[in-house]
């Protein structure tokens, strides 16, 4: 069963409730326990292969993936033989496997993965220090992981972190700094961010600037600004939009902010799948509201074939605002 990421966990002041923290706190001493120990016992595997991590200080989404996207392209454009390599959520196959786009599905792979695979070498596996190898002895010269800050099994080169840089309306990335199930982080921040060199605060594309107060959070790190931005406009006339994404209210928000006519929205759980009932009913909706369909680029790959062709879908990039201070980080890192 795949779970909401609840809302109330990135509202900086007032939720939740006295009795549900009272309640889920004492397990949340349990998980940042369970995971310091975790790290702090670890003997990380050396794969033989330069690694950057993209992680995330936070259970729900924060935009890992388009980062990782956007950084293999920068890899990839200074000559860098680059692989992608993660879990594969939601995906059956353990791995380590190259992922193959014309074969795979996201069943097998995950969506994720299904996605990127189609710009360039990724590869699954639920053992990372093996996919990295895998990686390796298939001519990567770097592998570009998407999370695993918190998964110390693989030696890493450069550990990013990515923050959502959202802070309007009483809503921060950190909610209230309180760890997972109480609130939405992984580990203390201040643990966290002991093993990171260098912060992403990734930005909506209709938010013009970062929030100070959110950057003196990083004292002492390295901050890259960089930027949602939708490779184009959005289908016209009325929509109606679904997202099962970590944040899917971030996907309506876009779509408001980009001038869409949205008719309706329906939010799912991330990485969930879509069945027949679900579909079709979404299509009775739209059909009721004189809409047409509309998704993410990570829900779309999800659909069943037959289903590709009644939904269209709004694919959004990552862009760092100083982009060649990123790329200079990330070649320095490499040792290039």
């Amino acid at each position: 069963m795949k779970l909401s990421t609840p809302r109330w966990w990135y509202v900086r002041d007032g939720a939740p409730g006295v009795v549900t923290r009272m309640v889920l706190t004492p397990i949340s001493w349990i998980w940042a326990a369970v995971t310091a120990a975790k790290i702090r016992n670890a003997k990380p595997a050396d794969a033989g292969v330069a690694v950057i991590c993209v992680g995330n200080l936070t259970m729900g989404g924060v935009g890992k993936t388009p980062i990782v996207r956007e950084l293999l392209r920068l890899l990839r454009e200074a000559g860098v033989e680059a692989h992608g390599l993660s879990r594969g959520y939601g995906g059956r196959e353990p791995g380590p496997l190259k992922v193959d786009p014309a074969r795979h599905t996201a069943a097998d792979v995950g969506d994720e993965p299904l996605m990127l695979g189609h710009d360039g070498p990724y590869w699954i596996a639920r053992d990372r220090p093996a996919g990295a190898r895998a990686a390796a002895a298939g001519g990567a010269r770097a592998v570009v992981m998407d999370d695993g800050h918190q998964n110390p099994s693989l030696k890493k080169t450069l550990s990013l972190v990515v923050v959502d840089g959202e802070t309007r309306n009483n809503e921060w990335p950190f909610g209230d700094g309180a760890v997972f199930p109480a609130g939405p982080m992984r580990e203390p921040l201040k643990a966290g961010l002991a093993r990171t060199d260098a912060v992403i605060v990734l930005l909506p594309a209709d938010l013009a600037n970062p929030d100070m107060d959110l950057l003196r959070q990083f004292p002492g790190k390295p901050i890259l600004i960089a930027r949602l931005e939708p490779v184009g406009p959005p289908p016209a006339g009325p929509l109606l939009a679904f997202a099962g994404i970590g944040k899917p209210w971030k996907f309506e928000r876009a779509l408001i902010a980009a001038g869409a006519d949205l008719a309706d929205f329906a939010p799912f759980p991330d990485h969930g799948a879509y069945d027949e009932g679900t579909l079709r009913f979404l299509e009775q909706r739209a059909a009721a509201l004189g809409a047409a369909l509309l998704t993410t680029e990570k829900d779309w790959v999800r659909l069943p074939p037959e289903w590709r062709a009644k939904v269209a879908h709004w694919p959004v990039r990552a862009r760092f605002e100083a982009e060649q201070a990123a790329r200079d980080l990330f070649l320095q890192a490499l040792a290039i």
